[in-house]
Parts: C-alpha cells; sequence; structure tokens
C-alpha cells in the first residue's frame, strides 16, 4: 500500500507540472492561434537562467525566482509576440509551426551557446532535498507539495480569467475575431501579447519546478523534450478547456508513475515504454477525441507556389547532374562524402514536398520513416561481413516497401486528422518510434529467430551495391544520390500535373469542396502518405550507408523539425526547396560549424572568433526559420521571380555564365580555393537578380515609354507630364 501511495504521490507531482506547462499552451493557443511548439524551449531557457542566478551568482532561492519566473518569463513571451508571432496572422499552419519550431531550434542552440553543454548544471529542490514531511507512510518534499499546491492555483486562476473576468474575454476574442474586437475599442495585439507573456512564465515556472523532480540535471535537448511531454495533457482539453488539461495532466502523470512502479523492469521495455508514454496517449487522445469539421470555403493564404512542368523538371534535373558533377572534381574525397550524404538528406525532404507542398499534409517526423527502412535494410538486406558487406538492392526494395506500409499505418488513424493536429499526430509517431525502437537493444525471439531491433544501440549499414554499380566510392555514391534525386522531382513533377496532383491540390486548398466533388479523400491521403514514406524511406537507407554507423540521435526529433524548418524556408511547394533544404540540413550547418572548429584550433588568437561564428551559424539558421512569416513562399520563390524578370537581359546572363565558367576554370586549375569558387558563385547566383533589374531598370529608361502605357508601366513624372501634354496638344503644362 506504501509503495501505491508513494508512486500516486510522484504521479501527482508530476502531473502538476504537466498541468502548469500545459496550461500555457493552453493560454497562448486560445488567445493567438498559434501552438507553441517553443514552449518547452522556453521553459529550458528560463531553468538555466535560474540556475545560472542560484549557483553562479550566488542569489537566493526567491530573488531568482522573481527574476526569472516574475521579469525574464513574461518578457520573453511579450518579445515573441511583439517580434516574430504577430506577423503570422493569414498565413497557413505549415508556416506558423515552422516559425515555433525556428524559436525552438534558436532558443536550444543558444542555451548550448551561452552555457557550455559538456559542464554539469544541476537544480535543487525548494528548500533542500531533506525537507520533507511524512503522510500515511509516505514521504513528501516541500518542492513537491509547492508544485501539487502551484499546479491548483494556476488551473483555478485560468479558468477564472478565461470566465470570469473581461480581459480573458478579451483575450480569447483576440484571435476569434480580432476586427470586432478591435470596433468594441479593444486592442488584440496587446491582448495576444499579455497571453504570450502568462504562457511565457508558465512555461519557465513548469521547467524550474520539473527538473528537480526529474533527477536535478540540466540538458538543453533533454528538458526541452520534456516538457513537450506536456502536449499531451494539453489535447486533453482540446486546447480550450484548463479543467480537463488538468485532469488529463494527473492521469499522464498518475500513468508514467504506474508503468515505472509496476511493469517487469527486466530489459528496456518497461523505460522505454515510460519514456514513450506521453507520446502514446497524445497520439490516442488525437485520434479519439473529435475534430473540427471540414471547412466549406477555401483556405486562402499568402503562400504561392508555381509547379514547374515535365519538360522544366527534365531540363534543370540534368543541369543539376552536370553541376554536382563538375563541383565533385573541385572536392577532395571526404567532401565528397559529405556532399554525397547532404544529397540523401534532399532526397527525404521530397518526402515532405509531396505531402505538404502539394497535398497540404503536415509530418513532423521524416526522418522516423528513413529508420523504418534502416533497420528493415539493416536485417533483410546485408550480405556478407567486413570490408566486404554490401546492402543488396532486394533489401533497399523492401526496405522502402516497409516504409511506405508504416506511412500507411500511420496515415489510417490519423486520416480523420489535419493541421495542427496531424502535425502532432506524426511528432507523436516519431518520439514513439525513437523510444521504442531505436532504443530496443533487447533480444528477441519471433518463430524460432532470434534477433535485436537495434543491437547496441547502433546499427552499421554498408554501401549499396547493384551489379556493377559500388557505392562505396565517394563520387559514385555522390552521383547515384544526385541521379536519384532527379529522376524523383521529375517523377514528382509529372505527379503534380496530372489528375491526381490536381486532386491532391484541391484537397489542400479546400477538402470540403473536393469530397462534395466526389473525391475520396481517405485515398488520396493514404496515397499520399504511402508516397511520401516510401520517399523518405529510400532517403533514409542511403543516407545510412552514406554515414556508415546510424544511431538513434540520426533519426531524432529534433532532427526532423530543423529538416522541415530549412525546407519550408527554401520553399516546401518547390523541388528545388527541396534540393536547397535538404542540402542545409544535411550538411550545410554541420560544415560550416566544423570548419569554423577547425580554424580555431589552427589559429589559438582567433579561437574565441571562430567559436563564436560557429554558434552564429546555428543561431543564424533558426533566425532565418523566424523571418519564414514575412516569406511563406520561401526564397525560392523570390529567386524564380527575380531569374523570370531578367530573362530578357540575355548579355547579361551570358555575362554571368562566362563569369563562372572563368571561375571555375580557376579552382580547378588550382589558382583559387574550392570555398573561393562556392562562395563566389553562390554571390553571382543572388545578386545576377538584383543586377538584371537595374540593367533592365536603365535599358528601359533610354527608350521613351509608349503614350498609351503612361501610368500604367511607368509612374507619372514631370517629364511625363510635359511630353503628353505637348503630344495632346495642351497649352497648360502641369509643373510639380
Amino acid at each position: 500500500m506504501t509503495t501505491f501511495l508513494t508512486y500516486t504521490i510522484l504521479g501527482l507531482v508530476l502531473g502538476s507540472v504537466y498541468s502548469i506547462a500545459a496550461s500555457g499552451l493552453v493560454l497562448t493557443y486560445n488567445t493567438s492561434g498559434i501552438f507553441n511548439f517553443a514552449h518547452g524551449a522556453q521553459a529550458m531557457f528560463g531553468t538555466f537562467l535560474y540556475w545560472h542566478c542560484t549557483e553562479r551568482w550566488g542569489w537566493p532561492v526567491w530573488l531568482a525566482l522573481i527574476v526569472v519566473v516574475g521579469v525574464a518569463g513574461p518578457a520573453m513571451g511579450a518579445a515573441l509576440h511583439a517580434a516574430i508571432m504577430r506577423g503570422l496572422r493569414g498565413t497557413a499552419d505549415v508556416t506558423k509551426i515552422i516559425v515555433t519550431v525556428a524559436v525552438l531550434l534558436g532558443t536550444v542552440y543558444l542555451a548550448q551557446w551561452i552555457w557550455n553543454p559538456d559542464e554539469a548544471h544541476t537544480v535543487d529542490m525548494f528548500f533542500g532535498a531533506g525537507s520533507k514531511i511524512t503522510i500515511a507512510g509516505v514521504v513528501v518534499r516541500y518542492h513537491e507539495i509547492v508544485c501539487l499546491v502551484a499546479a491548483v492555483a494556476i488551473a483555478a486562476g485560468l479558468r477564472v480569467l478565461f470566465t470570469r473576468s473581461r480581459a480573458g474575454v478579451v483575450m480569447r476574442g483576440s484571435v476569434d475575431d480580432p476586427d470586432l474586437l478591435r470596433l468594441n475599442g479593444h486592442d488584440p495585439e496587446r491582448a495576444a501579447m499579455l497571453s504570450w507573456a502568462l504562457g511565457s512564465t508558465l512555461a519557465v515556472l513548469a521547467g524550474v519546478l520539473i527538473v528537480p523532480i526529474s533527477g536535478g540535471g540540466l540538458d538543453a535537448n533533454a528538458l526541452t523534450l520534456l516538457v513537450i511531454d506536456a502536449f499531451a495533457a494539453a489535447m486533453f482539453g482540446r486546447l480550450r478547456s484548463i479543467p480537463r488539461t488538468f485532469a488529463g495532466a494527473m492521469v499522464l502523470g498518475l500513468a508514467a508513475n504506474y508503468v515505472l512502479a509496476y511493469l517487469p523492469s527486466a530489459g528496456t521495455f518497461t523505460g522505454n515504454l515510460r519514456v514513450s508514454l506521453p507520446m502514446i496517449i497524445l497520439f490516442t487522445v488525437l485520434v479519439v477525441l473529435p475534430q473540427d469539421r471540414l471547412r466549406g470555403a477555401a483556405i486562402r493564404t499568402r503562400e504561392r507556389y508555381r509547379p514547374p512542368t515535365v519538360r522544366s523538371a527534365a531540363v534543370w534535373g540534368l543541369v543539376l547532374v552536370a553541376v554536382v558533377y563538375l563541383y565533385s572534381l573541385l572536392l577532395s574525397d571526404g567532401a565528397v562524402t559529405t556532399f554525397s550524404l547532404g544529397m540523401t538528406f534532399a532526397i527525404i525532404a521530397l518526402s515532405l514536398t509531396v505531402l505538404t507542398g502539394y497535398a497540404g499534409e503536415l509530418n513532423l517526423a521524416p526522418l522516423a520513416f528513413g529508420a523504418v527502412a534502416t533497420v528493415v535494410a539493416f536485417h533483410f538486406g546485408v550480405q556478407g561481413s567486413g570490408l566486404a558487406a554490401r546492402t543488396n538492392l532486394q533489401g533497399v526494395l523492401l526496405a522502402v516497401a516497409a516504409a511506405a506500409l508504416v506511412g500507411g499505418l500511420v496515415a489510417l488513424p490519423a486520416l480523420r486528422l489535419r493541421g495542427l493536429y496531424l502535425a502532432l499526430a506524426t511528432m507523436a509517431f516519431g518520439e514513439f518510434l525513437s523510444n521504442m525502437v531505436l532504443r530496443d537493444t533487447t533480444e528477441h525471439e519471433l518463430f524460432g529467430m532470434r534477433f535485436t531491433l537495434f543491437p547496441d544501440g547502433a546499427l552499421v549499414v554498408p554501401p549499396l551495391e547493384v551489379g556493377p554499380l559500388d557505392l562505396r566510392d565517394g563520387t559514385t555514391s555522390l552521383m547515384t544520390a544526385t541521379v536519384l534525386f532527379a529522376l524523383i522531382a521529375v517523377g514528382l513533377a509529372a505527379l503534380r500535373g496530372s489528375g491526381y496532383g490536381r486532386r491532391l491540390a484541391a484537397m489542400k486548398d479546400s477538402p470540403a469542396a473536393t469530397a462534395m466533388l466526389g473525391q475520396n479523400l481517405v485515398r488520396l491521403k493514404l496515397s499520399v502518405f504511402m508516397i511520401s514514406a516510401a520517399i523518405a524511406g529510400l532517403g533514409g537507407v542511403l543516407m545510412s550507408a552514406a554515414t556508415g554507423t546510424v544511431a538513434q540521435e540520426n533519426f531524432s526529433f529534433v532532427g526532423s523539425l530543423a529538416l522541415l524548418m530549412l525546407v519550408v524556408v527554401a520553399g516546401i511547394g518547390y523541388l528545388s526547396g527541396a534540393l536547397f533544404g535538404g542540402l542545409m540540413a544535411g550538411v550545410g550547418s554541420a560544415v560550416l560549424v566544423s570548419t569554423f572548429g577547425d580554424l580555431a584550433l589552427e589559429n589559438e588568437g582567433m579561437a574565441t572568433v571562430y567559436r563564436t561564428l560557429g554558434h552564429l551559424v546555428l543561431v543564424g539558421t533558426a533566425l532565418v526559420g523566424m523571418g519564414v512569416g514575412r516569406n511563406p513562399s520561401g526564397f525560392v520563390h523570390d529567386l524564380v521571380d527575380g531569374y523570370r524578370a531578367i530573362r530578357t537581359a540575355r548579355p547579361l546572363l551570358a555575362g554571368a555564365g562566362a563569369l563562372g565558367a572563368v571561375l571555375y576554370v580557376l579552382a580547378l586549375t588550382g589558382v583559387i580555393g574550392t570555398w573561393t569558387f562556392a562562395l563566389a558563385a553562390l554571390c553571382v547566383v543572388m545578386l545576377l537578380p538584383v543586377v538584371g533589374r537595374a540593367y533592365l531598370e536603365e535599358g528601359r529608361g533610354a527608350r521613351p515609354v509608349p503614350l498609351e502605357l503612361a501610368g500604367v508601366d511607368e509612374p507619372y513624372t514631370d517629364e511625363l507630364r510635359v511630353r503628353l501634354d505637348r503630344e495632346l496638344g495642351l497649352k497648360g503644362t502641369v509643373h510639380a
């Protein structure tokens, strides 16, 4: 009985902290319409600040709480709303999600920059771990009592705020109808800022409370994901009800502790299930609870994409293969292997293009399908041993089929979900897979066969060999991945232009109208999920083979978020967006950080500067993601429009081509380095539209504007008005 009571108390304490964190989520979603994926990162950053004040500066706990929870927490939320979130009105769900994901990643990178992750950081309980009382034989610490009291008080206070106070009604109205709220004399932006400040405060408080009861160790990634477990509690209340959120948090906390107490402790199953339980509950709640009805009107957002024709995709695919081959001649063997790894990430990114860019469905765990395919390829596709080991084609095909099948199985219960709920469901699947499969190092027996899913926590995946094609050679691997990317891209262009692609686009714009026209939404969703999962599976196997040895970290949730964020930044509706986003997520940031790290080791006097630049690369990447709200179509959209505008400036385009050829010859002959060539070529590509517009403007200015186009293509000027008067025979001229 004492054991039961002990785990019950611990469960209630854990549920209390989940309740505080989840209440902050409900608050911000209710008042701004944005689900804050950075909620855990805010909790993490505030907790590190609390540790800094109490441990490094030696402040008393009460003063640190006032400064961190009472000042820094609200300030962080208000600043987020003022700088980023208020600009997200009118954007698609994926854009809103990606911006908060960028905040999450940027906060984690910033915390790892300020507080060295290799150093130990611990947070003690309030009043110390020895301050406790005994109730019915159960020891309860003062810190745990504080958690319980705080959770009840906050739940009651928020309930009163939303239902009994004018401020709460105004905050809810700021998302339902901001224009009507404005007509009644209220400021919806001020109400939304207040909600973000309160939500951030609750996140920080949850972080400070949960770390001591979870062992006391502070880790940026672990704490961020720990608070994300509160997402399940928030979904109990459908992101609207504080009482149901409180009840869900208690159920979550109790279930987690009962699993730990009463399930068999042998092997890794119980521990993995304990970690996975919040995601299992989240997925179950999402699928079981009733969902919003399909909207009858088309969803109009600011995102705009221009799908390519099959012909143009084929031409650009050939150009890509040629450019990659020529560039590979400038690289060392190690750089070619790294480039090949990046191209495999680009293939995985194509799975997001078809699923999210074309069909409007969200997937926050694309790397999870790559993990499924890798596990299958490792167990069924590897032949030989040692240096002679190879992955065969049958294993790769089986892995792709398995990934597609799992994609279909995930899609089946999630078919009734869309938007944010679908994103959370895929996130729950990814975390479940990561915890239950990629951590499973226990030996199993099935039909007389003994096997381990992830032996020793790592899989060795040898290169693929198909007949004379052996991907152990770096250049062969790179060119194979590039050709596969080009072929899949051409296939996706054909798919987008087909009747099936048009049905996907219709489903993206208006599911209700698509269903009313007789289209089978279930079949459409299921098929596009399977296509996307198959592409991600192929990319995952190739990525694992290019890496050689993969572990759980290679398919992490944070990695999937970073990939999705960079693809959206580049343009998730564009095939070229998948190329740029995948390359940047796969190797771009890692190469830049590694380069600055090597420079820091080689130049001790400049070591601080180079390390700072390395951190700035990561934080800067997240900052770019935060700015996607200003350009939700991605920078590829602007780049394509820029080149389309200057297609008549042929002398300039020819000159740029000649300059690129000269730079390449100089790099090939060793006159300039590879980095110099790459940076110069990148500058030419990015600056050419700007220079081209200036060139066309100058040329257009030299020619007189046709009178019928005056005021249409050209603005009215004094000179133009004088000319009009002269041509029309008017005596009076207008002067400024």
